[in-house]
């Protein structure tokens, strides 16, 4: 019988975050997917709905650059970010996210710095679980009580829904945008 060499899975490593001046909400993911790593962009899947939700959502063209989709994001006051800074997963699917050696980004830390977000948008199950599971338990009392919501995931894993199911769902982030801008 011949050994096997056990497959070592190394960490992924994401983001550091997309911070307006002034945000007013913060996305949160999980972890860069393999082709959001190649492409070292958010969400570069191609079939990834989050760029084409939020287009829709704050009026841009969902074809710009990605440093122009980003620039649109600060312009409208949403931060965006993942749940873990590093952890182990082999392939793309959130739930091959390995928590043994999971390290959450200083979420807790960047709402302290960013008093002006009042709001945290979790997108899909699997971040809101890794946000209850990891973060909610660093949050000071007055961070506790952010509304958080959890939005479909815009993952093309998650094909549960359609994209205009999904964009009704997303559609939460301009509503609150509008709200906090009146």
């Amino acid at each position: 019988m011949a050994n096997r060499a056990k497959k070592v899975i190394l960490p992924v490593v994401g983001f550091a975050p997309v911070l307006p001046a002034r945000a007013h909400v913060l996305v949160l993911g999980t972890l860069p997917s393999v082709a959001s790593l190649a492409h070292r962009q958010y969400y570069a899947h191609p079939r990834n709905a989050f760029w084409p939700i939020m287009a829709e959502l704050l009026g841009f063209d969902a074809s710009l650059a990605y440093a122009q989709r980003v620039a649109q994001l600060r312009r409208h006051g949403i931060a965006l970010w993942d749940v873990c800074h590093s952890a182990q997963r082999n392939g793309s699917l959130d739930g091959a996210i390995r928590t043994q050696g999971l390290v959450a980004n200083n979420i807790a830390g960047l709402l302290a710095l960013q008093p002006s977000i009042r709001s945290v948008f979790l997108n899909g199950v699997s971040a809101a679980a890794l946000f209850r599971r990891w973060v909610a338990p660093t949050l000071a009392p007055e961070l506790a009580s952010l509304p958080r919501w959890t939005l479909p995931s815009t993952s093309p894993a998650n094909a549960t829904m359609t994209m205009q199911q999904k964009s009704r769902e997303w559609s939460k982030v301009r509503r609150y945008l509008q709200d906090v801008e009146q």
